[in-house]
């Protein structure tokens, strides 16, 4: 007995002894996946820090855009673009409400994508990102040296806006195709006479260099296919942009079979320099249309909404050498161009392969005219002509590429769970990573650009099943955060992203951390309701509407006391923040409003309405924790029966 513990502990000893041995002497392992001793090092930002990198993700469903910083996974703020937003009171409060205008009405939600971030010379310049909303298409404009929304339109003749919102090298255009092909114009007409007779427009939005104003400046009409992706040519292929078509086949109904029957779909070459040229020498028509503008103004602190009625449209058959059809296997989904712009990646949803074509392949041909056949007058190029290569990759499910500085390529597998890495050019596969689970989108900070600066890779998978503690049927998404500065990609850290991630733009802190407002000087406040101290408060009635212009400061309103008010007033509180100090905004509820809280940033004015339904003594406060005192931030309001004579009066400061 003696003998057989003498030889378990032995066995026990000599186990512990090799694997200390393993662990010191296999450095490979050490630093493998992300359990790697040094993984948690990496992603560590200490106390006071900040990160690297900043990471702006879609929201998705949740119609807004959520901004983290890299390598953390903080999550810093949440910018509200499609949706209302009760945290800070956008589309609610009267200044912003016009925002979500549109030809549909007022509409307080949307399903945003794809960021992309403004660039000059094909790099990052960090003045803008746009973000299109899918389900009522628009494209928006958030100007990031407030980190919010500033700009919104419409887009006619359009339907589930998601070839967007992809900008060219010098910010000319930002770009938005539709996934659903409808009529143009839109007529009562029945669905299953769609093929020939739907049309799908790809939309060509010019921004102004100075300011960054929008405006819808074309569209192509393009043949009834689903345009599901799309990328600018940079460098030798500035001038033309890339979209990825499924659905080549017209179907109308049980998209799933009967638009998957073509072994090989299209990816549509736009020569969109040639249509500028065409359009600024008189080309193209002018169609009924009605689309809203909305537009903020920073001084003012006030959105307004215009209704434009017509829109540039472009027959591209009448436009020789505009546009070209690439065949790409099979319903492609992700489309994709390199930091030089020579190769285009078509990712076939339902192949195993990357397709990749080469620029100077598809010129040549174009030169030398070798097309196989065409579609709707739109040349098809042949396969083999403007090929380069073939990524045979083992994965399942292809969808997105990204970009490092170094010659490689990423590419995500939803079936297989796995992010590929490649070389541009060799398209032979040098490393793969599970990804946990069937990951969707990938962002390298830069990667869609001419600078990529391939240091991180983040996967925004689909599913997260059992990667964080439960939290009953509903799930955030997983956002995975890979190291790719060396050969082999190391998975590092998960982190929770909000609402469901379609797309990312990521960037260097130090392009934005200069160029970021920490308030708004009250001597620029232009709004039209706005006071320039707390002594100019005052309380204005004008037949049944009551305006109150109001100061809030620490740690009181002014006014705090009001009476005069009657049951069904519409009565508009005009809150201005007279602090001029970072990080101290003011938040404003009042008790039965039919509307969100505002927070009013130092410096600016913002607007709530309310309508007193009862007669009574009814508080307002201050929603945001802004000093020692700040419970005693509040006031009262006496409401009155409606036919009562009480005049109006209030506090001002203690008065």
């Amino acid at each position: 007995m003696k003998n057989l513990i003498k030889s378990a502990l032995l066995l026990v000893a000599v186990s512990m002894f090799m694997m200390g041995c393993g662990n010191n002497g296999n450095k490979t392992q050490e630093k493998a996946g992300a359990l790697g001793s040094n993984a948690a090092e990496k992603v560590y930002v200490a106390p006071g820090e900040h990160d690297e990198f900043y990471a702006f993700l879609s929201g998705g469903y949740s119609g807004n855009v959520t901004v983290y910083g890299l390598p953390s996974g903080r999550m810093l703020k949440e910018i509200p673009v499609f949706s209302q937003f009760p945290t800070s009171g956008y589309g609610y409060s009267e200044e912003t409400k016009p925002m979500l205008n549109t030809s549909h009405g007022f509409i307080p939600w949307d399903d945003s994508h794809h960021p992309d971030i403004s660039q000059t010379n094909g790099e990052l310049d960090g003045r803008f990102i746009f973000i299109n909303g899918n389900n009522t298409p628009r494209i928006a404009k958030i100007d990031l040296s407030v980190f919010e929304t500033t700009e919104i339109i419409e887009i006619p003749n359009s339907a589930g806006n998601h070839s967007s919102s992809f900008v060219t090298e010098n910010t000319e255009y930002v770009v938005a195709g539709t996934r659903f092909s409808v009529p143009v114009p839109q007529v009562d007409m029945p669905i299953n006479e769609y093929k020939g007779k739907f049309k799908g427009a790809l939309s060509f939005i010019s921004v102004d260099p100075e300011h960054g104003h929008m405006d819808l400046k074309f569209q192509i009409i393009m043949p009834g296919f689903n345009y599901d992706l799309s990328h600018p040519g940079r460098g030798n292929s500035h001038g033309w942009f890339f979209f990825s078509t499924y659905n080549t086949e017209e179907a109308s109904t049980l998209l799933e079979v009967n638009a998957s029957q073509n072994d090989k779909d299209f990816i549509a070459a736009i020569n969109w320099k040639k249509i500028e040229e065409y359009v600024n020498n008189g080309g193209g028509k002018k169609m009924p249309a009605n689309y809203a503008h909305n537009v903020y103004d920073e001084s003012t602190h006030n959105a307004t909404s215009t209704m434009k009625k017509e829109v540039l449209v472009v027959d591209p058959t009448e436009v020789p050498g505009a546009v070209y059809l690439l065949p790409t296997p099979k319903s492609p989904h992700g489309c994709d161009v390199s930091p030089d712009g020579e190769y285009i990646i078509g990712s076939g949803k339902l192949s195993a392969d990357l397709t990749v074509h080469s620029f100077t392949n598809m010129l040549k041909a174009i030169e030398d005219k070798k097309f196989d056949g065409e579609a709707y007058g739109i040349p098809i190029m042949n396969y083999d002509d403007v090929v380069a290569g073939v990524v045979k990759s083992g994965g399942l499910g292809p969808l997105h590429t990204e970009f490092d500085a170094k010659g490689n390529a990423y590419t995500t597998f939803f079936i297989s769970s796995e992010v590929v890495k490649w070389k541009l050019g060799t398209w032979e596969v040098i490393d793969r990573k599970p990804t946990y689970y069937s990951v969707g989108h990938l962002m390298v900070p830069g990667g869609n650009s001419r600078k990529p600066f391939g240091k991180y890779l983040i996967a925004m998978n689909k599913i997260t099943k059992d990667r964080y503690l439960p939290t009953g049927p509903e799930l955030e998404h997983s956002v995975q955060l890979y190291d790719i500065s060396g050969e082999k990609m190391e998975l590092l850290s998960d982190f929770p992203s909000h609402g469901e991630p379609h797309y990312a733009a990521g960037c260097p802190a130090d392009l934005l951390k200069p160029k970021s407002k920490k308030f708004y000087k009250m001597e620029e406040n232009k709004h039209p309701y706005a006071i320039k101290a707390p002594q100019d408060a005052k309380v204005v009635r004008e037949g049944s509407n009551v305006h109150i212009y109001m100061s809030t400061i620490r740690s009181h309103f002014t006014p705090d006391n009001i009476e005069g008010i009657k049951v069904g007033d519409n009565v508009y509180f005009h809150i201005t923040n007279h602090e001029q100090d970072f990080d101290v905004p003011h938040g404003f509820a009042m008790i039965g409003a039919n509307t969100s809280e505002i927070l009013v940033m130092p410096g600016q004015t913002k607007t709530i309405t309310w309508q007193p339904k009862q007669v009574g003594v009814w508080p307002f406060y201050c929603t945001d924790f802004c000093s020692a005192l700040h419970q005693e931030m509040q006031g009262y309001i006496r409401v009155s029966p409606q036919n009562s004579d009480i005049k109006l009066s209030w506090s001002l400061d203690g008065e």
